[in-house]
């Protein structure tokens, strides 16, 4: 074993160990318990649990990846934008009204201001939306244990699998919240500490937001040296329009994500809901304003150890993350040396953590990183595991099936499914439909397309009709999963229409599920006098009487 595997082998064990011991610590025998937390979590608390949630593989495996190779430093900043503004969206047009509005699911909401058919199609939305999130999870769990510890990709998700599968069901929302701000301790500190020794080592200057500014010149000249287009170059890759889009769609899904929207039904009131936003920008904001530097410094680096360098006397980190077949270069013009910008295939997901073995950083930095990964891909995939289990067990099971059920039985089906959703998900894992990043974009598209709006418009008009919602979700939906599926490389149709990528698309079937719902609305019966009573009040300060009886189920809708 070498002193690499070792190291990720101990943060690995010491980290699993105190997630299990918190779930266990906080395990849970309510539904509320199980769903929501009790809505007891404190704002700062409520805001890292969110930050963890929301940090997952692909902020922190392939962020930097996506900068610094898929998207060529500027186009690259969509996912820096996107993913950063959604929470102003988030935090001033969604988490206070639905925390006031008091439910325990996103499709807990829209059953109850819509139908029970726009539940349903809600349901299979969620479902829909957070399986394909966390296959990105499961793939990034398993990359890191292929690359750290020297198992197979199979059994790296299935470790994964199981610590989730323990402390999710185990503790529910509460252990899960409780597990994901020890998660983002140790995600945050394992990004940070290798950028500011890579960022000390390259610039001199041990502030990477500050170092990267000075190596930038030195990055764009080598790119255009080697007949690459400069670093900082605008739309040389994506086009305007498409950088819109792009953003755009992450933006909007980010705001209707089910597994972000539910961390604020935990707060304990409206106004710890609104810090709890704020907390989770400045928590998300210390990472997201670092990967910029981490790709700037990486990619030289790349650029310096291979361009010209003999065949066969590649560095040490090249041959390690080679053999896992992730790096590769093949002397295609015969002269015996590297050139990097045609005989290199290198994988985005591998740009933070081989950054430290890169950076030359001692084994004990890399193992932290590998921990940290590993914290990311997991936080997040048990908030996902939580949204697919409490659609079925609360909103399909219980308002449908079962209303009868007791507390027991509710818990019992709620981690049957959570357990059937860890297997699909760890399918998934193993055969992931593309790279991490990649994957989790497509599930911001499809949020986009199918629950802003309804959330939107559930909120601030209160003539928005059940069949208006209903026809939207569902139009917006099925033409952006279509659109996806249509466009994905096996079927020879990657341009798309207009050029626009499967990415940017969850822009188009957003403005889809708008017109179609506030058309539809038109033209259908309006909402009881009740509801648009309770619709006007929930964006009214304080304790009104209308929520308080709604919340105390006392009130017929």
């Amino acid at each position: 074993m070498s002193d690499i595997q070792l190291w990720t082998l101990i943060f690995t064990v010491i980290t699993f160990s105190v997630y299990i011991y918190i779930a266990y610590a906080s395990r849970v025998s309510t539904t509320s318990g199980f769903y929501v937390a009790g809505g007891g979590i404190p704002a700062v608390a409520n805001g890292a649990a969110i930050a963890a949630d929301w940090m997952s593989a692909a902020s922190f495996i392939s962020l930097a990846g996506i900068v610094a190779f898929a998207y060529n430093g500027y186009a690259g900043s969509v996912f820096l934008l996107g993913w950063t503004g959604g929470y102003v969206l988030l935090a001033l047009l969604l988490a206070p009204y639905l925390r006031k509005f008091g439910k325990y699911t996103l499709p807990d909401f829209v059953g109850d201001r819509y139908s029970e058919t726009a539940r349903l199609v809600a349901v299979i939305a969620a479902i829909v939306v957070s399986f394909v999130y966390v296959a990105g999870q499961m793939a990034g769990a398993g990359l890191v244990f292929t690359r750290f510890l020297g198992v197979g990709t199979t059994t790296g998700v299935v470790i994964g699998m199981t610590v989730v599968f323990f402390y999710a069901v185990l503790g529910g929302m509460k252990g899960i919240t409780w597990t994901q701000v020890a998660q983002y301790s140790v995600l945050i500190v394992a990004y940070m500490i290798p950028a500011f020794a890579v960022s000390a080592k390259v610039t001199g200057i041990p502030v990477p937001q500050i170092g990267f500014g000075d190596i930038l010149a030195e990055l764009d000249g080598l790119q255009q040296d080697l007949g690459l287009a400069a670093y900082t170059e605008a739309f040389t890759q994506t086009s305007m329009p498409n950088m819109v889009l792009i953003t755009a769609a992450l933006m909007f899904g980010t705001a209707g994500l089910p597994h972000v929207i539910v961390r604020f039904y935990t707060a304990k009131s409206v106004r710890a809901a609104r810090y709890s936003a704020l907390w989770a920008i400045f928590f998300i904001a210390l990472l997201y304003t670092t990967a910029p530097s981490v790709a700037a410094f990486t990619k030289l680096q790349i650029l310096q150890d291979l361009d010209g360098t003999a065949i066969g006397s590649e560095p040490g980190w090249f041959t390690t993350w080679s053999e896992v077949g992730l790096v590769s270069a093949t002397d295609a013009n015969g002269n015996g040396v590297i050139d990097f910008a045609t005989e290199t295939v290198i994988n985005n997901d591998i740009i933070v953590l081989a950054s430290p073995e890169i950076g030359g950083l001692p084994a004990p930095i890399v193992g932290l990183v590998a921990a940290g990964a590993l914290a990311a891909a997991l936080s997040t995939a048990s908030g996902l595991l939580l949204v697919i289990s409490s659609a079925v067990a609360n909103d399909v099971y219980y308002k449908k099936i079962n209303p009868a059920a007791t507390e027991a039985k509710q818990l019992m089906v709620g981690r049957i499914a959570m357990a059937g959703a860890i297997i699909v998900a760890g399918y998934f894992g193993i055969n992931p439909p593309g790279f991490v990043a990649q994957v989790v974009a497509l599930a911001f598209g499809l949020a986009a397309a199918s629950f802003f709006p309804i959330l939107v418009l559930g909120i601030f008009w209160k003539n928005c009709t059940a069949k208006g919602a209903v026809a939207g979700m569902v139009t917006g939906l099925t033409v952006t999963l279509a659109y996806m599926i249509w466009t994905i490389d096996i079927y020879g149709n990657s341009d798309g229409l207009f050029g626009i990528p499967e990415t940017g698309f969850g822009t188009v079937g957003m403005l889809i599920n708008f017109t179609v719902t506030i058309v539809v609305s038109q033209f259908t019966t309006k909402p009881s006098p009740i509801m648009q009573e309770l619709v006007e009040e929930i964006r009214y300060p304080g304790k009104t009487k209308l929520v308080a009886q709604h919340q105390a189920g006392e009130i017929e809708l």
